[in-house]
């Protein structure tokens, strides 16, 4: 299965082994609960799902690398202790806590969070002091003598052995406590996170004309050659930082992430070209509106790549339209949840000072943000959002200091007043978007009409989750005028392929 696939089969599990029955219990006792197994390929994501998941169901995450550990920090240190059985008393060894198992106790401690997930990376990779007690702690939760808390779910990953020379092959007695899950590189899956999460254009575009260089490792007598998608990813970010401090991006470069040299040649020359484009095709006038007859000209004889990176290149600007439009509209909602509590006829503020109200309201949203962050709640958006209400309601107090704290409902009025600017930039934001759509439409239809780069074109808008949750507000005709066109031309050709297949 797929990352995505994969990422949501573990919260299904986290849901299932959390529910608890009308007494309190587990409905899946502790010692039932097989610990989850993400079996794939390195570089596909395993890793990094582990936070994602945990934000989402809330819940704490630790995570170890087991192949860091030797057997005794793994299971704690032996001392000798003095112990009685019947009359006689013995020299008896016992353990000190294991590190793992003591540090979920901390993010307990820490956090509040009395369930959440123990994450052990590269569990078939353990070192040979380790790999008997493995067994053990698959089966009864224990690492030595120290039992992992009830409600904290074991989720484990490992590579093929084909991927890495140190794993040892699990045998079936070990197999058959695990929740066996198969993860496989899966490009569509990782382009709408890409999208999501404003990956370098260049990158998307260069996967999307070769998207057998996504993923590619290869044995030579060279040595190994591999392109993976957190190489990708690493790289996108690298790009960003180094535009931000114009230095230039070149083969080297590139290969320190893409170690396929092939490939990483290939795309250093892409992106030389991508950046050509960039300056000749002028995207940002395009989406003000300014569409030249010479460039719509060039690109429709241009070759194929050139057109797909100049519509990666407007898709980028879109996105980045569509993720401030997504900002602004979160960032104001959960501000006017805080500010329904002081609206003296519906709310629950009970101070006679609207500006004690607001401090007290402030200083309860930073506690609650504060704590969320430190038990790694947020992703860096959420947190960023949170920090921006902060500052709203912090400015709200200030403006009703300065113009004099009046009666309670003068200064809700005033409150109101200043909310309804957020909720302009949000509506302002949404038009400039809008105005930007419709501007690459006309460009798009002026270079190429309704050919297949437009379906390109339409295809990319329905796989970010920006630029759907965009066009949920917006009323964009041609594009649901060239989406239904586009269904209805795959639904034909999917007939086609069947009455093909019934003919053979």
């Amino acid at each position: 299965m797929n990352i995505k696939r994969a990422k949501e089969e573990i919260k299904n599990t986290i849901e299932a082994y959390l529910l608890k029955d009308a007494h309190g219990s587990y409905e899946i006792p502790s010692l039932r609960q097989r610990p989850i197994f993400l079996m794939g390929p390195p570089g596909v994501g395993k890793t990094q799902i582990m936070e994602q998941v945990a934000r989402e169901c809330k819940v704490g995450l630790v995570a170890y690398t087991i192949t860091h550990h030797t057997r005794q920090s793994a299971v704690g240190l032996p001392f000798i202790t003095d112990k009685k059985f019947g009359d006689e008393e013995y020299r008896v060894t016992e353990y000190t806590m294991s590190e793992i198992v003591a540090s979920v106790y901390d993010k307990m401690e820490k956090t509040g969070l009395k369930e959440g997930i123990l994450f052990i990376d590269e569990i078939n990779c353990v070192s040979e002091t380790l790999a008997p007690t493995m067994l053990q702690f698959l089966q009864y939760k224990t690492f030595g003598n120290h039992r992992i808390p009830e409600g904290w779910v074991i989720v484990t990953a490992g590579n093929p052995p084909e991927f890495n020379k140190s794993v040892r092959d699990f045998d079936v007695v070990t197999l058959d406590r695990l929740k066996l899950v198969h993860v496989e590189a899966d490009f569509g899956v990782w382009k709408a996170y890409a999208y999501d999460n404003n990956l370098h254009s260049a990158v998307i575009s260069y996967l999307n004309t070769r998207p057998e260089n996504f993923f590619r490792i290869e044995s030579t007598v060279d040595g190994k050659f591999f392109a993976t998608p957190r190489g990708w990813e690493d790289l996108s970010r690298f790009i960003q930082i180094y535009e931000r401090l114009q230095k230039k991006i070149d083969r080297d470069v590139v290969q320190q992430y893409i170690q396929f040299p092939k490939i990483s040649k290939d795309f250093a020359n892409y992106l030389e070209l991508y950046y050509k484009y960039q300056d000749d095709y002028q995207i940002d006038e395009i989406l003000a509106g300014t569409i030249r007859e010479s460039l719509c000209n060039r690109l429709k004889r241009a070759p194929f790549d050139e057109k797909l990176n100049v519509i990666g290149l407007l898709l980028s600007r879109l996105s980045q339209h569509f993720r401030g439009v997504a900002d602004q509209a979160d960032k104001t909602a959960m501000l006017m949840e805080q500010l329904k509590q002081l609206n003296p006829e519906t709310g629950n503020q009970k101070e006679s000072s609207m500006v004690k109200a607001l401090s007290d309201l402030r200083k309860e949203w930073k506690e609650s943000s504060d704590k969320k962050r430190k038990a790694g709640l947020m992703n860096r958006r959420e947190d960023y959002l949170c920090r921006d209400v902060e500052t709203l309601l912090a400015f709200y107090e200030e403006t009703l200091k300065k113009e004099g704290d009046s009666d309670g409902e003068t200064s809700w009025q005033r409150i109101r007043q200043l909310f309804s600017e957020e909720s302009k930039s949000y509506e302002t934001l949404l038009l400039e978007g809008g105005k930007a759509l419709e501007y690459a439409f006309d460009f798009m239809e002026a270079a190429f009409m309704a050919g297949q780069e437009m379906v390109v074109f339409v295809t990319e808008l329905n796989t970010g989750y920006y630029s759907v949750k965009f066009l949920e507000e917006y009323e964009c005709e041609r594009y649901y005028q060239y989406n239904e066109t586009l269904l209805f031309k795959e639904r034909e050709d999917d007939l086609r392929n069947r009455i093909d297949s019934l003919g053979k």
